[in-house]
């Protein structure tokens, strides 16, 4: 039955206790629970939800002086966090917080019009408030007692941000119980902005969340500090400490967990779409004035339009630097088991660092403006390499990928890749001497022949990645010259060729990866001429394909032999690094998210071409040169998302076999002359025809079956004037496009969903962003 909202006794009787934790209320308040007074008495449930963000809203008035008024504050926060949920689940709910309480037990309608603001405005607010709450969640800056309490609404918060980094330059004594109230809050805003969970995924992005939207907006009079304090608690977090080993086993650690709501918080307020880039009103109309040509206005969003527009060097290194720290805390090998911090947000930070480079150009060209961009580049491919067999993570492989094909369209990440790699982190790989470029080849070839069955859609980023930095590579080792011929020949086998309409591209990616480093860095690159010349079969057959009907059945029936595409035998993987492991499979039962298709690589990137001088310019979207067929086959581009397990028996795993091998398209000769027609052998060719008698010679001449003499050879020689005139350098950059936007929406939420466990959020509430599935 209705309980009246004014019955103050019975309703301070949900925050009134003093020794709860968040894990009681969820214990205490079960599902079922809630669901029931959905159901069954709504106005009992609108009552309680009004009345807790009345409480929140007196506490943040009256600033919290007392132990009571704090113990009310957190309880209804609490509270909160576990009801909302079950308010989005319902769609006739989800209206509930933008509309106005009409005189709940609010004396009167005197002043109605400052109490005309939505519930969800009034309580956004007031959390914000308490977040710069001296005494509570910040310091207090008031000395003497005999002072009366600081008026929180003559509080400058920008004196109180949280920590020293962007634009602040004081950092305040750390205080535990103000870390653990500031992650409470944030957990409640988390929860205020899931909304976005209970919406199935669209193609149209645009739909903003109600609740980041007036939370970043001008409103929001807190909006800086605390974007500040977001990204500076994060980005200054050291999570080894005082370097003293086993300290995190003595001290229980209050900033992490704040720390992770804070990455969490700050990723989902910035996401936005930056493909849309004409920034519509409030009421949905785009802005076309004459003032706009002057200085186009920001986004609405004020913490993307923050994050934006941070440029002094000292902000940019500090931020690099967190999150390279943050980054290779996983990696840290000590000798002692345990002894330091391992951080379980990686992904939510990687997420952090893909939306500073793709929303603040500078911040990109700082990262790339030294070596330092090889601090993120190792995390990433330790990750890559870690998780390529486990499909609980194939999101994370995914965002991995996206921000090596980010960084490598601009030249200077190719270049950078030229240093040598020393520091040894234990990796499944085999054992190289070289730079980071044959590190990133190594894993790469290591994902395409030895990761899980879903990376496929994959490699063709994968391989427009080298091809980005290949015109830049000075010297390649011979471990990794040979991986990208053992591709080539994995590549171009008949039956592969033929079983999909779309897998010839990865040829063509390759014969641009040679063609690049042959014609631009010849000279330092004897390893991979020899492997060329070693591997020289592989570019004959490529030239002589069969194109009748008779062949490409007879490759095709080669496929139905064979299980297992990319073979392992001529690969010779050697030794794996010291204190590696072998990347592991999923443990049944782990819980993953689906996500939606991402886009095909041609929608994905644009091309550019480089000049002379080292400038780029875009080309006008022309039809592919690689695709006779137009855009890529629905089986990768949209449509079907691949995340959905497909039931293959184990022995049906043929790697390499496609996605639309299902039979409604067959190859034909036509189809086959239209692209083996444009193969770019030219180069290669040529290079064979002047070096193999040459090295034929040598090997007749000195009765030499020993490398080195071949090799010593090959560093001497030079192709000057004898190689067709170089091609234009092409570089296929990143472009940002709603299909990506909604990638990201939902891998972020995935991850979110995920990773609040303790108490579990969201767990068993009916979520349509993505589907909770077990492996």
């Amino acid at each position: 039955q209705p309980v009246e909202a004014t019955d103050d006794a019975f309703w301070d009787q949900f925050w009134a206790d003093t020794a709860t934790s968040v894990q009681d209320v969820f214990a205490l308040v079960p599902a079922a629970e809630i669901r029931a007074v959905r159901e069954e008495s709504p106005s009992n449930l609108a009552t309680l939800c009004y009345k807790a963000v009345e409480k929140l809203v007196q506490g943040a008035e009256s600033g919290c002086h007392t132990e009571k008024e704090r113990q009310i504050v957190l309880n209804c926060c609490r509270l909160l966090t576990r009801i909302l949920p079950y308010i989005f689940e319902d769609p006739d709910w989800r209206g509930f917080f933008w509309s106005t309480v009409p005189g709940a037990g609010r004396g009167g309608g005197g002043e109605d019009d400052e109490n005309a603001r939505p519930l969800a405005e009034s309580l956004l607010l007031a959390v914000t408030d308490l977040l710069f709450c001296p005494d509570f969640t910040v310091q207090s800056h008031r000395r003497s007692m005999v002072d009366t309490a600081e008026d929180i609404h003559s509080i400058d918060s920008c004196e109180y941000i949280w920590e020293a980094g962007v634009g602040f330059a004081h950092s305040p004594q750390p205080n535990y119980i103000h870390d653990l109230n500031r992650t409470e809050l944030l957990k409640l805003l988390l929860t205020c902005f899931s909304e976005a969970m209970y919406l199935p995924p669209s193609s149209d992005s645009s739909n903003t969340n109600p609740w980041v939207q007036f939370f970043c907006s001008t409103e929001n009079r807190h909006a800086l500090p605390l974007f500040t304090s977001l990204l500076n608690i994060v980005c200054a977090y050291d999570p080894v400490g005082y370097g003293i080993p086993y300290n995190h086993l003595l001290f229980s650690d209050y900033r992490e967990p704040l720390v992770e709501e804070a990455a969490q918080v700050l990723i989902v307020t910035l996401d936005y779409d930056s493909s849309t880039s004409s920034s519509p009103t409030v009421d949905g109309t785009t802005t076309g004035t004459a003032m706009d040509d002057v200085d186009p206005p920001g986004p609405d969003n004020l913490f993307v339009n923050y994050l934006s527009r941070i440029h002094r060097e000292e902000d940019f290194q500090f931020i690099l630097k967190g999150v390279a720290r943050l980054l290779s805390n996983p990696l840290v090998q000590t000798y002692l088991p345990n002894s330091a911090k391992k951080i379980q947000f990686h992904q939510e930070l990687l997420v952090l660092f893909w939306k500073l480079c793709d929303f603040n150009k500078k911040f990109l060209f700082f990262v790339l403006k030294s070596s330092d961009v090889l601090d993120i580049l190792v995390p990433i491919l330790y990750f890559l390499n870690d998780a390529r067999a486990d499909q609980s993570r194939v999101g994370l492989m995914h965002i991995g990928v996206f921000i090596l094909l980010l960084l490598s369209g601009e030249r200077n990440f190719g270049v950078r890749l030229n240093k040598p790699y020393s520091v040894r982190v234990p990796m499944d790989i085999p054992v190289f001497t070289g730079t980071h470029a044959d590190l990133l080849i190594i894993v790469f070839h290591k994902i395409i022949t030895s990761g899980h069955q879903r990376l496929q859609p994959l490699f063709d980023c994968l391989l427009t990645i080298v091809v980005n930095v290949s015109p830049y590579l000075k010297s390649l080792s011979m471990v990794a010259a040979n991986k990208l011929l053992h591709l080539l020949e994995a590549f171009s086998t008949t039956w592969f060729l033929f079983s999909a309409v779309q897998n010839h591209h990865l040829v063509f990616f390759l014969l641009e990866v040679f063609n690049n480093i042959i014609q631009y860095q010849f000279d330092g690159n004897s390893n991979l001429v020899y492997a060329v010349i070693r591997k020289r079969n592989v570019f004959h057959q490529l030239a002589n394909l069969p194109t009748d009907s008779q062949s490409i059945q007879k490759g095709l029936q080669r496929k139905k032999k064979t299980s297992e595409p990319i073979s392992r035998t001529n690969s010779q993987d050697g030794v794996s690094m010291e204190g590696s492991r072998p990347a592991a499979p999923a443990e049944p039962g782990t819980l993953k998210t689906s996500l939606v298709a991402t886009p095909g690589i041609d929608k994905l990137t644009e091309k550019s071409q480089v000049s002379e001088d080292g400038t780029m310019r875009s080309l006008e979207p022309e039809a592919s040169q690689l695709s006779s067929e137009g855009n890529l086959p629905a089986a990768l581009s949209d449509g079907e998302p691949w995340s959905g397990e497909a039931s293959h028996s184990r022995h049906d795993r043929r790697r390499l076999s496609s996605a639309s091998s299902s039979g409604q398209w067959t190859p034909t000769p036509d189809w086959v002359m239209s692209w083996k027609s444009k193969l770019p052998l030219q180069t290669i060719m040529r290079l064979l025809q002047v070096l193999v008698p040459q090295v034929e010679k040598i090997c007749i001449d000195k009765g030499l079956t020993d490398e080195s003499e071949i090799l010593k050879f090959l560093q001497h020689g030079t192709l000057v004037g004898l190689l067709p005139v170089p091609h234009p350098i092409l570089i296929r950059k990143y472009q940002a496009n709603s299909g990506t936007a909604m990638w990201f929406r939902t891998y972020m939420w995935g991850v979110i969903y995920l990773r609040n466990v303790d108490p579990p959020i969201w767990y068993d509430t009916d979520v349509k962003l993505f589907e909770i599935q077990r492996v």
